[in-house]
């Protein structure tokens, strides 16, 4: 059936074509640097060739005399540029230290000057002209964190006694995992055009978070919040990377306002390696305990999570450890270790995605050591409540997830001896692994605009990151009025539009669907008794509650027929409907508009009864040919309980990419630094290795339909980040089952696999 006359509640569910897709595919829709505004200057920023250090003396000079120069800006003339203070709800400046703020070096490729010209082949010039001396001091990179550390930990979320329980347990785990720095990269870089016009500034800004990005602007560039504007409406998508704001868009907003004249910067590559954020390195010391049967006794979760030198930033890895299983003693502790890096920032699935790897990769350790199967350990162990917070799930499905999936993948033909499962002349190895991710309605404000042309307008400050957000809220406004996809209007990606949240932690859709539902409900109550109480009008006098409103047709409740009847501009007005835009008409109203909120569900009382999250689990499937060491992932199965799923095409290539970023994550990426110089040496795509189409998976998705009506009245919670979560630890599970070949740290390498003892058969 065409998503224009699906009937109202089934397109809510549905396999919907973005709305956006059009614009897209045919190269129309304008992304931040697309801006090309008269008289823009380019600005090329210049970056810092030590990891650690001072810089002695800095010559612009040259740089100033060359053709089309029009300002060379650093740490002696910087001006109007502040720090910032984070954010909660708004954000905040992803790296603390203002752009520029001392001539001190904490990264290799830390900002240090800036020049901006007439053409960008000018600026380039001129940025390599610039002469920079050092005092150059060791810069510490190395990958360990435990080298050396010896500050506090952190504890959280203690219940019982994890050490005596650990030290009683018949059966124990002891073990550390790793994960390393891996990089955002997504196709879009960042970039900022930036437009003064008076005492207002425009920022063209790559963006998650248009709102939280004009409070820390304002902040950063000391201009009034109502003189900001942020736009970002399309967006080539952030994986988190674009949570907060980085230093170019404050040195694009400065430029702007000294030259007097619009003026772009856009982040190269290279640059993406080191000074937009990155998923930090994380060391995980996992000691479970267990009954020989496989109960679970103690869990015992310590982790060193890397930050910058300036920045407090934690890969929270414990947050899914308290309640993911069911166990009386657990003990979770976290520290940071300071290196010579950039600001690192969050990544898809942030602290769920390597706190899994761990937890999952012991639970598998554990069932090897007990001699069990992994899914039956994980089901002995499934909790029925979260035991973290003593709260009930508001829903939990997991047991669901595991048993789905391994019909599956087919797990009752599994055989657990390692490498004793063949297919076409391969080994086979299956693993799986569980995951959750945390579900919450954070603030949205959106409004919804019944217009004279039969149009239906919606607005929101949030933004669309690839995930179909555009699509989403014209399905709601179809869902509540049956006006067809093609005559709704839907505008985001603008901060002078009602405030909108950020695109972030999977939690735009459940905020923003109570806000568009409530403001097209009140739009359309409105419309109803304005039918009701006009002469001209076919209802006049009826009482409102008796009118309904279908396919874009006022109509009486009594009169079921038309509904199916196409709705269009200008349409018949009948003794039984008329087109909602001539109700206007004959009111003689330029539009009917009306706002609706979404009330965060930490004010709530009744979430706050409820532990909220989604449940997920992956099974993975991979070969391996031992006579020339070639292991590939062959097939993936993602079973998710994530809520009633709004657009069921968007959520699946949601899952779809999320587990290839898995499989990158456990096979190819890692960032590799110069220890001498602090350097990323891997920043490009031929280096820095990330699955490509010769690399996929066949794989397949399933989401459970159990609508959580605790976090909205359409029952549906967030899967973006859930999506990558346990993706890496099911992949090494069944490395280990092929191979025998147990990896603890990221990602799998062939050296790894050289240890194979299949190898030696």
């Amino acid at each position: 059936m065409a998503t224009d006359t699906l009937p109202h509640a089934s397109i809510i569910g549905a396999v919907v074509p973005r709305i956006d897709g059009p614009l897209k595919t045919s190269g129309t829709a304008r992304y931040a640097c697309d801006h090309d505004i008269p008289g823009l200057a380019h600005a090329v920023l210049v970056q810092a060739t030590i990891g650690k250090g001072t810089i002695r003396s800095l010559d612009t000079s040259p740089a100033e005399k060359m053709p089309g120069v029009l300002l060379v800006l650093h740490h002696g003339n910087l001006e109007g540029v502040y720090r910032t203070i984070p954010h909660e709800e708004d954000g905040s400046m992803a790296e603390s230290r203002p752009l520029f703020a001392d001539n001190t070096i904490n990264y290799w490729g830390q900002y240090i000057a800036a020049v901006v010209a007439e053409t960008l082949e000018q600026a380039n010039a001129a940025a390599q002209a610039i002469r920079v001396q050092y005092d150059v001091e060791q810069p510490d990179v190395q990958p360990d964190l435990g080298a050396g550390f010896s500050g506090d930990r952190k504890s959280s979320w203690k219940r019982g006694d994890p050490d005596q329980a650990l030290s009683t347990a018949p059966v124990t785990i002891d073990e550390t995992y790793s994960t390393p720095i891996e990089v955002h990269n997504p196709m879009e870089m960042h970039g900022t055009v930036a437009v003064w016009d008076g005492d207002n500034l425009t920022l063209y800004e790559s963006t998650q978070a248009v709102v939280g990005t004009r409070t820390v602007m304002s902040e950063v560039l000391g201009v009034p919040r109502e003189n900001l504007r942020v736009i970002s409406r399309f967006i080539g998508s952030g994986f988190g990377g674009k949570l907060s704001a980085w230093p170019q868009a404050a040195l694009a907003g400065a430029a702007a306002r000294q030259l007097k004249r619009p003026v772009k910067v856009s982040v190269d590559r290279r640059m993406m390696f080191s000074n937009v954020g990155h998923r930090p390195r994380t060391q995980q010391r996992i000691r479970l305990g267990a009954t020989q049967d496989g109960k679970l006794t103690a869990i015992r979760h310590d982790f060193l999570s890397e930050t910058s030198q300036l920045d407090d930033f934690m890969e929270r890895c414990g947050e899914q450890t308290p309640f993911l299983y069911s166990c009386r003693n657990l003990v979770v502790t976290a520290a940071m270790v300071r290196r010579n890096v950039g600001a690192p920032a969050p990544m898809r699935g942030p602290g769920a995605v390597p706190g899994l790897f761990a937890l999952e990769s012991a639970m598998d350790e554990l069932a090897v050591k007990l001699k069990m199967d992994p899914l039956e350990l994980r089901l002995k162990n499934d909790a029925e409540r979260d035991e973290g917070k003593n709260l009930p799930f508001s829903s939990r499905h997991l047991k669901e997830c595991y048993t789905t999936g391994a019909e599956k993948i087919g797990w009752k033909q599994r055989t657990p001896e390692v490498g004793s499962m063949r297919r076409n002349g391969k080994v086979v190895g299956w693993g799986l692994a569980g995951a959750s991710w945390a579900a919450a309605r954070i603030p949205c404000i959106a409004s919804v605009e019944l217009c004279p042309n039969g149009r239906v307008c919606v607005r929101c400050a949030t933004q669309d990151i690839g995930t179909g957000t555009y699509t989403v809220f014209a399905q709601v406004i179809h869902a509540k009025t049956g006006v067809p996809l093609d005559r709704i209007d839907v505008f985001l990606g603008d901060s002078s539009l009602p405030d909108g949240p950020t695109s972030g932690g999977s939690m735009a859709t459940s905020a923003l669907l109570p806000a568009a539902t409530s403001a097209v409900s009140e739009a359309v109550t409105r419309l109803l008794h304005i039918a009701a109480t006009i002469p001209q009008s076919p209802f006049h006098g009826m009482d409102p509650s008796n009118l309904s409103m279908t396919n874009g047709l006022v109509h009486s409740r009594q009169q079921p027929q038309v509904v199916g009847v196409a709705m269009h501009s200008g349409g018949n007005m009948t003794a039984n409907s008329i087109p909602f835009e001539q109700v206007l008409n004959l009111a003689n109203l330029g539009g009917l508009s009306a706002t609706g909120r979404t009330a965060p569900s930490f004010d709530d009382p009744k979430a706050k009864q409820y532990s909220l999250h989604s449940f997920g689990a992956h099974f993975a499937e991979v070969e391996w040919e031992p006579e020339i060491a070639r292991l590939r992932v062959s097939k993936t199965f993602s079973i998710f309980d994530c809520g009633r799923i709004i657009n069921k095409g968007a959520g699946t290539n949601q899952i779809l990419g999320a587990a290839v970023m898995g499989v990158g994550m456990a096979l190819f990426e890692d960032t590799i630094f110069d220890h001498r110089s602090g350097q990323p040496i891997n920043n490009n795509f031929a280096d820095y290795l990330v699955p490509t189409c010769a690399d996929l998976p066949v794989q397949d998705v399933t989401f459970l339909d159990y609508p959580d009506y605790i976090v909205n009245e359409y029952g549906a919670r967030g899967i973006g980040e859930i999506g990558m979560a346990g993706v890496a630890p099911a992949i090494t599970a069944a490395v280990y089952h092929a191979t025998g070949v147990r990896v603890r740290e990221l990602p799998v390498r062939i050296e790894n696999l050289l240890e194979s003892k299949m190898l030696e058969a």
